[in-house]
């Protein structure tokens, strides 16, 4: 597994991490049982796979715990990403107290004394202007020894600029995928700070896998979809059948496509079973050429209006 810098922070981390939503035993996904979800972690470190990504409300806490019971032993070979401001229970709140309590229910949940990583969880917009004392208290937080470095999960250029500019944020987990490409106009203010970056959605929620076509119907959180978005979608990865032309996955070339960017320090694809793990660890022997990048930053370009009619997520 080759690893990349998280921007300035001093991590080197592996090209592709574990996102660890559903090992959280969620009614979202088919649901994993808590052995499966250890075996399953080992069997990523033991691949090379050395950042894992979670949050509070990932299956009411249970990925935190489950993670953290799978690291036992391992934590000082491991990166921890986790976030705030989506409480265990659901409803978002991002005011101080809720940090230190989010913040020390994390801790205690992973088992562990740091966390490498803390990320606001897509806050308002507002909160970027860097004014709000959630950021102080992410500062005494590094300050004490708690967390390492922070920063936000976030979904578009204007928010990447703003979270830059206005706070001390050193890591930002981005929505990026070849359906969604709208951060990547950021990447110049990116680099000029430094900033580490964790690709979140690869795969744009399976769609990617080449798995869904128009008939595809769904529940749980990919239920957002209406039919007229699930022909829509289907049509557009028909689309991207040149990508596979060589016998590739199109997992693997989403993920290459991710990988092309030096600008992109991990992916973090959700990883469920086995097969999603071996499958993403084949994805770096797949980065796409400089010819391919464009040809699908063009498509983006034509499918969004340049970013001015994304599509819903």
């Amino acid at each position: 597994m080759r690893k990349r810098r998280l921007g300035g922070t001093g991590l080197e981390v592996s090209e592709i991490g574990f996102g660890s939503w559903q090992i959280g035993a969620d009614d979202s996904w088919e649901r994993i049982g808590e052995d499966a979800a250890v075996r399953l972690v080992h069997e990523a470190i033991g691949a090379g796979v050395d950042l894992f990504d979670t949050a509070p409300n990932y299956g009411g806490g249970e990925s935190e715990r489950r993670l953290g019971k799978a690291l036992r032993g391992k934590r000082d070979d491991v990166t921890i990403v986790s976030k705030v401001g989506h409480r265990v229970d659901g409803p978002k709140d991002f005011s101080v107290d809720s940090f230190w309590e989010s913040l020390h229910g994390s801790l205690r949940r992973l088992a562990t004394d740091r966390i490498d990583v803390v990320l606001l969880h897509n806050p308002p917009f507002e909160i970027y202007e860097g004014t709000d004392p959630i950021w102080e208290a992410l500062q005494e937080a590094r300050r004490q020894g708690k967390i390492r470095h922070y920063g936000a999960s976030l979904d578009f250029a204007r928010e990447i600029e703003a979270c830059l500019r206005n706070t001390g944020s050193e890591v930002l987990e981005i929505l990026f995928n070849i359906f969604h490409q709208d951060v990547r106009k950021a990447f110049p203010l990116v680099r000029e700070r430094g900033a580490g970056t964790v690709v979140k959605v690869p795969l744009d929620s399976g769609w990617l896998t080449g798995r869904y076509d128009g008939r595809s119907r769904f529940d749980g959180v990919r239920g957002r979809w209406s039919d007229e978005e699930i022909r829509r979608r289907a049509g557009l990865v028909e689309r991207l059948g040149w990508l596979t032309a060589d016998g590739s996955e199109l997992a693997w070339k989403a993920i290459g496509f991710l990988l092309s960017y030096d600008e992109v320090g991990c992916v973090i694809p959700g990883i469920r079973t086995a097969d999603h793990l071996r499958s993403s660890l084949q994805a770096p022997d797949h980065v796409v050429s400089a010819a391919e990048r464009s040809r699908l930053e063009t498509f983006w370009d034509e499918i969004t209006s340049g970013g001015a009619s994304p599509l819903p997520w």
